[in-house]
């Protein structure tokens, strides 16, 4: 190991050469109170940045009690990437240079707590993971500003973020008994019988349509007393709001009083979200899927049946596949391929829907006869979906009132304040009754699918390739995965290791593992990042762990992804 003095001649001796001469300087450094590896160097200024770690021994002092649990390790992690983020825009501004030189980051997270590969909390340890744009100025290395970032601005970034005496601590203690709280109150969903809780006082609505920060001056969340429910919790006491019972429950309301706003956030319910975000006392079963029309997606060996049988031109919907998918064939699937993998609350929002998936009404039913019809509708699935699956629905409905037939739970938006409707929609029911016949031929069902690794082709010629565009697109070796209608997807970080573990989980399709199965060997894996990443990429410094359901909702979006029954 050498000392840093020994980086700063380095940089010093290779002042304005070329850019390659960067490569002198990989190694480990001792500083007076981290160690800095650096791990990766760029190959020119417009490359991707340099990779490094900084570890820290245990003069970072965090006390055992707020970093025993993984848990507490998660949320722990999650603020010292943030405040190493607020230290680099408060001292790592190095002026000039070319391409992004001089560019320090770190993959921190937005309103979501994710575990991030960044920040590893280990006995004894604490392992920062982050990249740099070393300087140049063309081509040639700006050496003597490379040692000012390394040498002076990295350590005051340390300093600030890695030491538990110079962090808020106050402001520390409420996320980490914040975060077990929440997941506390996920936990016991299941026992009191609900599928999601949205504590009083709650903000739902958002800046605006591009940003999750909270809207200012928001109406806040008023339980409505039928609904209201009270959890004691073991950081802040009881807390009360309203719960979702499970079963089919209905949203409703007019135009822009909140519909969409409180779905919104009960599908975002499923992650955690940091102090002050308005959000963070909304919980949803984590298993939670929001599911949507989605025109144009590949759909593989999917048995549809249940929802569309007997279609023209007898195409097969028992091991249904298709490379453009109508938007009720995508929606059947969606719903097909979550319940498959095991999804206990289905979401929806009709503005996302197609209608003629969703309802026929009674006229329609008059004017088109069943045996002109191949689409059974979700109106006469989703209570079998229910009793046969304890699969619960809510769905955001305004424009049909034949829902109040199958429904339990009628909430009704009004100025963003929930209302408890269901006796005034039961008693409409009954005032209006309506003479549409249930068009089910056969009990719900699908089959199994077993994956077939050989249709998972990660190279580029020779070249693995695992990268991603944004949050919404995959890269697989020649093939791309368009995951934008994908909605509980918070992060890119997410979606590259998402790729990763596409790639990953070959390992695991044998022909004798179904999706299924597989689903849940990944998910042992994804409990430790780093396992994920393909050779040659140590230390990933931007990986977020993703839930299992978007890993398998990108598997299915793979258009060379083969499948067989058994």
């Amino acid at each position: 190991m050498k000392q840093s003095k020994e980086l700063q001649k380095i940089l010093q001796r290779i002042d304005g050469r070329s850019y390659k001469a960067y490569n002198d300087i990989k190694g480990i450094y001792k500083f007076e109170f981290f160690v800095l590896h650096i791990e990766h160097v760029q190959r020119d200024p417009f490359a991707g940045p340099s990779l490094l770690r900084v570890i820290v021994d245990e003069r970072a002092q965090f006390p055992p009690e707020i970093i025993t649990s993984q848990d507490q390790k998660i949320v722990v992690s999650d603020f010292i990437a943030r405040i190493f983020d607020s230290s680099i825009k408060k001292h790592g501004k190095i002026k000039g240079g070319s391409g992004k030189s001089g560019v320090i980051q770190i993959d921190s997270g937005g309103q979501e707590v994710l575990e991030r590969s960044c920040v590893n909390i280990r006995p004894g340890k604490l392992e920062i993971r982050f990249s740099i744009g070393l300087p140049a100025r063309g081509r040639r290395i700006m050496g003597l500003k490379a040692s000012r970032l390394l040498g002076e601005v990295l350590p005051l970034i340390v300093n600030d973020s890695c030491f538990y005496k110079n962090l808020d601590q106050k402001h520390l203690i409420k996320e980490v008994e914040l975060y077990e709280d929440a997941n506390f109150l996920r936990q016991k969903l299941k026992k009191l019988g609900l599928v999601s809780f949205i504590r009083d006082g709650s903000v739902l609505p958002r800046e605006s349509g591009v940003s999750e920060k909270p809207m200012k001056n928001a109406v806040h969340f008023e339980t409505p007393e039928s609904l209201s429910v009270t959890i004691d919790t073991h950081n802040n006491g009881p807390v009360t709001g309203m719960g979702i019972p499970v079963g089919v429950t209905l949203i409703v309301g007019g135009g822009y009083h909140g519909k969409s706003t409180l779905l919104h956030a009960v599908e975002r319910g499923v992650y955690n979200h940091i102090y002050g975000d308005g959000r963070e006392w909304v919980v949803t079963d984590p298993t939670a899927v929001k599911i949507r029309a989605e025109d144009g997606r590949r759909i593989e060996n999917v048995d549809i049946s249940s929802f569309i049988h007997n279609p023209p031109m007898g195409k097969n919907t028992v091991e249904f596949k298709t490379e453009n998918a109508s938007g009720s064939t995508s929606q059947a699937a969606n719903i097909v391929e979550s319940l498959e993998v095991g999804t206990k609350l289905l979401l929806f929002d009709e503005d996302t829907s197609a209608t003629n998936f969703m309802i026929r009404d009674e006229r329609m039913q008059r004017l088109v006869s069943k045996e002109k019809e191949p689409i059974t509708p979700f109106i006469d699935r989703v209570r079998e979906i229910f009793t046969e699956y304890d699969t619960s629905t809510v769905i955001v409905m305004g424009g049909s009132g034949d829902y109040f037939e199958v429904a339990d739970t009628v909430v009704m938006m009004d100025n963003y304040k929930p209302e408890d409707a269901t006796e005034d929609a039961m008693r409409i029911r009954d005032e209006l009754p309506i003479n549409r016949t249930r068009e089910v031929n056969f009990k719900f069902k699908f089959k199994k699918r077993y994956p077939e690794a050989e249709s998972i082709k990660p190279f580029k010629g020779r070249k693995l390739k695992l990268d991603v565009r944004g949050k919404h697109t995959i890269l697989l070796g020649i093939e791309s995965i368009d995951l934008s209608q994908v909605e509980q997807l918070m992060d890119t970080s997410q979606t590259r290791a998402i790729a990763y573990a596409i790639n990953h989980a070959q390992t695991y399709m044998d022909g004798k593992h179904s999706i299924r199965d597989v689903m849940e060997m990944m998910e042992v894996d994804i409990d430790e990042l780093d396992t994920l990443a393909p050779k040659g990429r140590r230390y990933p410094h931007n990986l977020a762990r993703p839930r299992i359901f978007e890993f398998i909702a990108a598997l299915n979006r793979l258009r060379t992804f083969k499948t067989q029954k058994k």
